[in-house]
């Protein structure tokens, strides 16, 4: 066998040879060695703990600065119990409204040194409840959940010690009292507002656009419980043909459902509908019969989607100030993170303001 040959010029290995060490970043022991100090000083100078002197202090830091050591976050986190992480839980991420509600909980996590994860839960139980769980890991200090498939009081019921704040509806009429804070706009009031806008502009005959018969719990009914005691407030009757339902909350839904009514739509003067997409949607199926918004059926929707502004025409539409619902769910969530308890009198059910935006579909 002939002997292995080294390349003219290369240095032959040998057993002994040492690899070059790769640099690596400076810890909290190189940097203990440097200022000739414990770790534990280093580390009381960084937490800014302990007893230490203004001149030991000085020196450690300068040589933080010129080791260029950068302290770990997480450990430091870990340490005290905390992973400065939040989750936010919603249905469906592709919605507008919820997409803007994640915006606004990260804007407003971020200056207050939080990281948000987000989850989609489409709805699923099972999915819903691992949520309500905490994931059944140690990862969130706190979580922001909008459930969908669960009530409030399910997820309420299946939460294992996370601190949570539940957004979304509570079906009308219930009693029984959450252990957990709860943020939402009173959409049983809003709805019962833009029915009676509605009818001080004349309209006699609005139908609802949004019924979901499996989801007694979800934003629709309280909506269509507000719409209906608009009615009463006017002396008028819900007429059930005028009550429409959905598959969704879609622009394709709310097509779907406008054409499968337009026999209904064309008797009506009014269409309140339970939210944005599905008032866009049915717009667009009145304009392919023929009907005119808002001459011959005024239109409204729900959550102040960006394209309601530029729809055509423009959308009437609830306004939620969801800048205040993030704000108000993030603060109170982060006093239950920071040791508030939870006795019942001190949980907080919180609603926050809506406006009316009157644009040229009515």
């Amino acid at each position: 066998m002939s002997p292995h040959r080294t390349p003219a010029g290369s240095p032959t290995p040998s057993s002994g040879a040492r690899r070059p060490s790769r640099p690596h970043a400076p810890t909290v022991k190189d940097v203990a060695a440097a200022a000739g100090v414990s770790w534990k000083t280093v580390s009381n100078v960084v937490n800014n703990t302990g007893r230490v002197g203004d001149e030991t202090r000085d020196r450690v830091r300068r040589v933080i600065t010129e080791l260029g050591y950068q302290p770990s976050m997480a450990g430091r986190q870990l340490r005290r119990g905390r992973t400065g992480i939040i989750g936010l839980a919603v249905p469906d991420i592709q919605s507008p409204y919820f997409s803007r509600l994640a915006h606004e909980v990260m804007d407003l996590a971020q200056k207050r040194s939080y990281r948000v994860l987000i989850a989609e839960t489409s709805g699923d139980v099972e999915l819903e409840r691992s949520v309500a769980r905490g994931f059944g890991v140690q990862l969130l200090d706190g979580l922001i959940f909008s459930p969908l498939g669960l009530t409030l009081s399910d997820a309420d019921q299946s939460r294992e010690g996370t601190p949570t704040v539940l957004l979304g509806e509570r079906p009308a009429g219930a009693t029984a009292p959450l252990s957990t804070d709860h943020v939402a706009i009173d959409n049983v009031r809003a709805a019962w507002d833009i029915t009676g806008y509605l009818l001080s502009t004349g309209r006699r005959r609005p139908a609802f656009l949004g019924c979901e018969p499996s989801g007694a719990h979800r934003s629709a009914e309280p909506r269509l419980h507000g719409f209906v005691e608009g009615l009463a407030e006017a002396g008028l009757e819900p007429v059930p043909e005028r009550l429409i339902p959905v598959e969704s909350f879609t622009r394709r839904a709310g097509y779907r459902a406008a054409t499968g009514a337009l026999s209904v739509l064309r008797k009506a003067d009014a269409l309140v509908c339970a939210n944005d997409m599905l008032a866009l949607g049915a717009m667009a199926a009145m304009r392919a019969a023929g009907l005119r918004v808002p001459a011959d059926v005024a239109v409204t929707g729900w959550d102040d989607v960006d394209d309601a502004a530029y729809a055509s025409p423009s959308l009437t539409t609830v306004s939620p100030d969801i800048g205040a619902l993030a704000g108000e769910a993030l603060d109170r969530l982060i006093a239950r993170i920071d040791g508030s308890p939870l006795h019942p009198d001190q949980l907080e059910d919180l609603s926050i303001p809506y406006r009316i935006v009157v644009r040229a579909s009515t």
